[in-house]
């Protein structure tokens, strides 16, 4: 129907979660099906986009319907279709909290409706069907709802054919009884158009943990205090943070373990460094044509990399998270969850896939530390005081989650290791990118950085 086609291009690109912002679109197909026909009825669709370069998305939009205009869902309107003579009213479904419960309804019978199936968890006793699912506020690609306090769903707005790893990845830990996990309870799949295509994961439904802080705003709390507190250094101010960041680094180290027990490893070749450096190399040039400040850096990362492809460095390879940082992990009453394993979402899910190594993690969680130190930093007038103390708290939160995962896992992340530097610095020149087309007064931050990336510490 060419007016919901309309509808969905003039709408997606003001949507957060939409990947595809600033790109020009040579077309879009839509095809959907109800999801349940009460009041409101719930349609999904599935929206493919083709932009000017030729490259294709598909994107997953629920819609609710509604006869006639709903003011209290005002900022969730995606307009009006034309329907037998009068006008009905599409709203995103995910902020129409009268449309949520047939998602846990439908898992709950493992139903099958029209493409998409409803699974369940082998051996899940509860989960709360008939309640409403409240939307979660500040997420970038995906789209979650709460429902009461005990389950939190997770769309994944992207389509991509294949079994998203983070519902792979939690179905695996499930058999381990990781405490630093929130279980799954079930998932949900969509048949692709082509049956040679494998399914797309489209949702999946995890135990919500409910009275937890995302770590990202303890840790910048934590530098709040310091700021606050004059001359005292980051050891000697009340919010100190370190003793949590070594508790994370012994949770990051256990989620590891478990995860090499229960999904695949192999050790690394000769092969692996290689192309390792060379994915880093080619990202490097790429990225200096975004963000020409990366070519004073520029010989220092390459020698950096050349280290990696010559390195004999022992690496056990193994599924990772892929996208580990402080807005990554929960602190409840009794320790540190970690959410989010599907990886980066900008790269493609078979990508996300592949073995790695462990140290791609801890690279994040170091990264996200001197985010946290210095974010602050970007407001405010050039204070050389303040940039020692950020740099201070920096380090201090980077050896203690060092120490953590060490006393956890026996092995020291963040000793002289060439790959290390290596997954840290190519994070860097990645971030650089973000934040140069998106955040550019937070350019400093990464670009900064690079000067002890490619010196030892």
């Amino acid at each position: 129907m060419k007016a919901l086609t309309d509808l969905f291009q003039e709408w997606m690109p003001h949507q957060r979660w939409f990947g595809g912002k600033g790109r020009e679109w040579a077309d879009v197909t839509e095809d959907g099906f109800f999801l349940d026909r009460a009041n409101p009825v719930l349609s999904v669709h599935r929206v493919r986009v083709t932009y000017t370069d030729g490259v294709r998305e598909t994107y997953l939009v629920p819609l609710s319907w509604r006869d006639h205009p709903a003011e209290e869902l005002e900022s969730a309107l995606v307009g009006a279709v034309a329907n037998e003579g009068h006008e009905t009213y599409a709203y995103d479904a995910m902020r129409d909290r009268d449309a949520t419960p047939p998602w846990l309804v439908h898992l709950v019978n493992a139903s099958t409706i029209g493409p998409m199936h409803f699974h369940p968890a082998a051996g899940v006793a509860y989960i709360p069907e008939g309640l409403p699912g409240d939307i979660v506020s500040g997420e970038q690609s995906n789209t979650s709802l709460i429902y009461g306090q005990e389950a939190i769903l997770k769309l994944f707005r992207r389509l991509e054919p294949g079994l998203n790893p983070d519902v792979e990845i939690h179905a695996a830990l499930r058999r381990t009884e990781n405490e630093h996990i929130a279980p799954l309870l079930g998932h949900i799949e969509i048949d692709d158009p082509d049956p040679d295509t494998p399914p797309a994961t489209v949702a999946m439904l995890q135990t919500f943990v409910p009275n937890a802080s995302d770590g990202w705003r303890l840790a910048t709390a934590s530098v709040r205090d310091l700021y606050a507190e004059g001359d005292l250094h980051a050891d000697e101010v009340g919010g100190d943070f370190a003793a949590d960041s070594e508790r994370l680094g012994a949770a990051t180290a256990s989620v590891h373990a478990d995860m090499a027990k229960v999904l695949p490893t192999e050790p690394a070749d000769d092969a692996w460094y290689s192309t390792v450096a060379g994915q880093m190399t080619e990202r490097l040039t790429a990225a200096i044509e975004v963000v020409p400040q990366l070519a004073e850096h520029a010989d220092g990362l390459r020698a950096l990399y050349d280290a990696v492809a010559g390195s004999r460095e022992p690496v056990v390879r193994q599924r990772v998270h892929g996208d580990l940082h402080l807005g990554q992990v929960l602190r409840t009453a009794t320790g540190w969850i970690v959410l989010d394993f599907e990886g980066e979402p900008a790269r493609p899910l078979a990508a996300r896939r592949e073995l790695d190594s462990p140290l791609r993690d801890v690279a994040g969680m170091l990264r996200s530390f001197d985010y946290a130190a210095r974010h602050m930093l970007v407001e405010q007038p050039e204070d050389a005081q303040r940039a020692y103390r950020a740099q201070e708290w920096a380090a201090r939160n980077r050896a203690a989650y060092c120490t953590g995962y060490s006393t956890a896992s026996g092995l020291d992340p963040c000793g002289e290791s060439p790959l290390l530097r290596a997954f840290e610095a190519d994070k860097a020149v990645y971030e650089c990118v973000y934040e140069a087309r998106n955040r550019p007064h937070w350019l400093m931050i990464p670009l900064n950085s690079l000067s002890r990336l490619i010196s030892s510490e």
